[in-house]
């Protein structure tokens, strides 16, 4: 990207050097021009934050919204009453890019109604050479261009595009510093994801993830710890480490620190109540880490552990590390130490040379998920996989990929039923969008519930006994 647009450095010299303190300075020069302009409309200015893609998506967006608040900005529930709207990307399958495309085809329309109306874009796509120049030859309205390495440079990057009118574009191919201590918003009261850890070096021959996060680097335990404390004081009683690979965090660092010994110390947060995280690669599943599980009392019994395909040579295609019985031996591994376990995968069906899937649908029955992401192989431009011989027709997909719901969604509704009559402690987040008069939360191993309870519990651990089961969540009530 040799026409980036950024002179900032040049004509504001007087912008500190260091972050965050950098980004904060222009979190002030922003609010100013946003004041301004409120006071030319008599109305407050808002932001529409849109979120595409993974938890880790869904978090760094909870950060551009602390920085857009902290510059004055109010929120719009919808773009059409938004002043700014900014588009955090994913682009781990094609629907998600075609789903990013036909909303800005929209936003044009706004754009010609309201000229005044900035338009950014910025995550995983943007890191993809080609989406970049498909914006500026088609989308040539979008105001901010930004990637998943400088998304702490917000301040910067929408200072430039407010103050000189031009578009803004600063796409960097390389991960620099990790940024502390810059404003960010929590969507729920009482709970919290903490990034520690940013990239992944596993490099699957399907994943687009390591080409566009970067490499993977470790926050510093003090950091996260500090961060947690702060949450925990702020009335966090759950919060959820988040990483592409949980498991591997700490390589890199220069202290003696690993996944298993980071869970210990958050267990030891006086405050938090519940510990959970994801997502976890099979291969890096320690003895350390499960007998961490066993022990921390606030770790839930819940693990996310994708396994993609069940074919060791699919496997190998894959770039996974691991085989099938590697796979069945680990989770069987993990329910002999922590019996009441829920485990959870992810499973793609339809990889280059995959005709058939009776080694998922095996694993499938032998290990009993109590859910799963199940998505179609989807072509990612720049991956191994990409240009593998042997793509497998849509047809044939289609079937296999009924055969693994088929299997599958009967499982997590009999382990769903089982919970029938039982009472579990939940952590009542919210009131449902199931049915307004319902609460909703989720059990200890992760199984979403909405149940009839008092208001007053929202943001409490209570009590619930479940009376009812769906495929997917479980009703109950709350017992007083």
């Amino acid at each position: 990207m040799n026409d980036i647009y950024n002179n900032i450095t040049a004509v504001y010299g007087d912008a500190p050097p260091e972050e965050p303190a950098r980004q904060l300075y222009f979190i002030e020069k922003c609010r100013s021009i946003v004041e301004k302009e409120e006071k030319r409309l008599g109305r407050k200015l808002k932001k529409c934050v849109c979120t595409f893609g993974c938890q880790m998506n869904a978090h760094d967006s909870e950060k551009i919204e602390g920085m857009l608040e902290e510059m004055g900005f109010a929120d719009s529930k919808s773009e059409e009453n938004a002043d700014f709207i900014i588009y955090n990307t994913c682009c781990v399958r094609e629907n998600a890019e075609n789903k990013v495309y036909g909303n800005l085809g929209m936003l044009k329309h706004l754009k010609k109604s309201n000229p005044e109306l900035k338009i950014a874009l910025c995550g995983c796509m943007m890191q993809q050479e080609s989406v970049i120049n498909t914006i500026k030859e088609k989308y040539s309205y979008v105001d901010l261009v930004f990637g998943t390495h400088n998304l702490y440079k917000l301040p910067e990057l929408l200072f430039s595009c407010l103050s000189t009118g031009k578009n803004t574009f600063e796409i960097l191919q390389e991960h620099g510093k990790i940024v502390e201590d810059l404003p960010s918003v929590r969507h729920f009261r009482y709970k919290a994801s903490v990034n520690i850890m940013y990239g992944c070096d596993n490099f699957c021959s399907y994943c687009i993830v390591p080409y566009v996060r970067g490499r993977e680097r470790s926050r510093r335990p003090e950091d996260i710890l500090n961060e947690i404390k702060a949450l925990a004081d702020d009335g966090v009683l759950e919060v959820c480490l988040l990483g592409q690979n949980v498991n591997s965090y700490g390589k890199g660092l220069d202290c003696d620190i690993n996944f298993a010994k980071l869970l210990r110390m958050v267990n030891d947060i006086p405050k938090i109540r519940r510990i959970r995280f994801m997502t976890s690669h099979p291969k890096d599943l320690s003895d350390e880490l499960i007998f961490a599980m066993r022990d921390c009392e606030k770790v839930c019994p819940h693990i996310h552990l994708p396994f993609q395909a069940g074919n060791n040579d699919i496997l190998k295609k894959m770039n996974r590390k691991y085989t099938k019985e590697d796979y069945i031996a680990l989770t069987d591994k993990l329910k002999s130490h922590i019996p009441e376990i829920a485990i959870t995968t992810d499973i793609m069906v339809g990889f280059p040379g995959e005709y058939d899937v009776e080694d998922t649908l095996d694993i499938i029955r032998r290990v009993r998920f109590s859910g799963a992401f199940t998505f179609i192989y989807s072509k990612r431009t720049g991956t191994p996989a990409a240009v593998m011989e042997n793509q497998v027709e849509p047809a044939v997909v289609k079937k296999n990929f009924n055969r693994v719901l088929e299997t599958l969604n009967p499982i997590i509704y009999e382990i769903n039923k089982e919970k029938t009559g039982k009472t579990y402690k939940v952590l009542a987040e919210d009131y449902s969008d199931h049915d307004p008069g319902l609460l909703t939360g989720r059990l200890e191993d992760n199984t979403l519930i909405h149940f009839k309870g008092s208001g007053n519990s929202i943001g409490k651990i209570t009590n619930v006994k479940v009376t009812d089961c769906k495929t997917f969540y479980v009703l109950g009530e709350e017992e007083v």
